[in-house]
Order: structure tokens, then C-alpha cells, then sequence
């Protein structure tokens, strides 16, 4: 019995051997890729946390200095931040409380140019679409009208479309283009809803180019109900 039990173990050791000098070295280079890709995920998770905190940390420095209104100070920080974390959040945000300070403090040029940097940096559309209307909103107090126009051109999020349809209006009338501004109003009244506040300012915007906000509401048709046969 005992021979046999040795025979059947030898049996399965050449079986197990002749296994893994095949697949052996198949194997050890699975199971390092494996081991190497969860040491990969766990370094870029520590990484991408790390730059968010750093990011973060540059983001709350901004604030500060526009808070004291540290214009130097705003340059430099947001160009720290462009130039290592230009796709964080973080840095979209920098890049238009920046601009509003800067504007604020007649650095009409460093503003657009924050501003511009959002408009084409950033990730999220709906940063793009903020960075757009506020750079067009500058450009038309600068009386550079074609450029405004130019800002608001493309694609923005849904949400954003009265807002620019509403900017493009305003633009309109200061070149003196009483219909293409009642147009575009007309646009941002329609795409508004029903109760925002933003609605009733676009309202306004309408009497003056001569149109009733009331004409634009849907007309509400009641047919009759037939009379029955008694």
C-alpha cells in the first residue's frame, strides 16, 4: 500500500512538474501583472489625492488674496495652478474668482485672459459656459462687440442657452440692432422657466425693445365638450 501511495504521489509530482514547466512562467508573469496593476491603481489613487489636496491648497490661497486684494499675488498663484493642475476643478474656479477680482482692481487685460484660459481649459462645460458669458459680458462694456459675439458662439450646456441668448441681446442692442435683440430675448425668455427671477429681468429687457412677455406664452386652447345626445 505503501509503494502504491508513493507511486501515485510520484505519479502527481510529474503530473504538478511537467504543469508547471509548461505554464509556469505564464503564470508568474499573470500573477506580477496583476500585483504590479493593483500597485499602479494604488500609487495614481495616492497621486490623484495628493494633487487635489495640493490644488486645494493653492485654490483656498487665491481666495485669500482676493479677499485682501492682493493682485500680484492672484497672478502668480493662478499661474502656479495652470501650470500643474490646469485640469482640477480647482483651477477653473481659481481662474474666474480670479478674473473677478481682477477686473474689479482695472486689470481689464489679466482678467480676459483668465477667463479665455477657463473658456478653452477647462473640462467641465458648464466652467466654459461661465468663463464665455462673464469674458463676453467685459468685452461688451470694452464696446468690442464682434469679439463678445464671437464669445458666445458654439455649443453650451442646456441650461446655459438663455443665459447666452440673453447676452447676445444685450450686445444686439448696444450695436443698436433693435430686432436681432428683441430675437434674442425673446429666446431667453422662452428657454427661462416660469418662476426664475432672471426670467423677470429678461422681462423688462422686452418692454423696452417693444415686445409684451405675454404674447409669448403658449396660447392654451379649451375645445368645447359635445353636447350629449339626451
Amino acid at each position: 500500500m505503501a509503494t502504491h501511495l508513493d507511486l501515485e504521489e510520484q505519479e502527481q509530482l510529474d503530473q504538478l512538474k511537467h504543469f508547471w514547466n509548461t505554464y509556469g512562467t505564464l503564470i508568474t508573469w499573470v500573477v506580477l501583472l496583476v500585483a504590479g496593476a493593483f500597485v499602479a491603481w494604488n500609487g495614481w489613487q495616492y497621486f490623484q489625492r495628493n494633487k487635489a489636496a495640493q490644488a486645494a491648497a493653492l485654490y483656498d490661497e487665491v481666495e485669500r488674496s482676493t479677499q485682501s486684494g492682493d493682485v500680484e499675488r492672484i497672478q502668480r498663484v493662478l499661474g502656479d495652478m495652470k501650470e500643474r493642475f490646469a485640469g482640477t476643478a480647482y483651477a477653473q474656479q481659481a481662474g474666474l474668482l480670479a478674473a473677478k477680482t481682477l477686473y474689479e482692481k482695472g486689470k481689464v487685460e489679466e482678467s480676459r485672459a483668465a477667463l479665455g484660459w477657463v473658456a478653452q481649459s477647462a473640462v467641465d462645460p458648464g466652467y466654459q459656459a461661465i468663463a464665455k458669458l462673464r469674458l463676453a459680458a467685459e468685452l461688451l462694456d470694452g464696446k468690442s462687440y464682434d469679439e463678445a459675439l464671437k464669445q458666445l458662439d458654439g455649443n453650451v450646456p442646456k441650461e446655459f442657452e438663455p443665459l447666452v441668448a440673453d447676452r447676445k441681446g444685450d450686445i444686439y442692442m448696444a450695436q443698436g440692432k433693435r430686432d436681432e435683440a428683441q430675437q434674442e430675448y425673446r429666446k431667453a425668455w422662452t428657454g427661462l422657466g416660469a418662476t426664475s427671477d432672471y426670467r423677470r429681468l429678461v422681462e423688462i429687457k422686452l418692454n423696452a425693445v417693444g415686445v409684451d412677455p405675454k404674447s409669448l406664452a403658449p396660447t392654451i386652447t379649451v375645445t368645447p365638450a359635445a353636447p350629449k345626445n339626451s
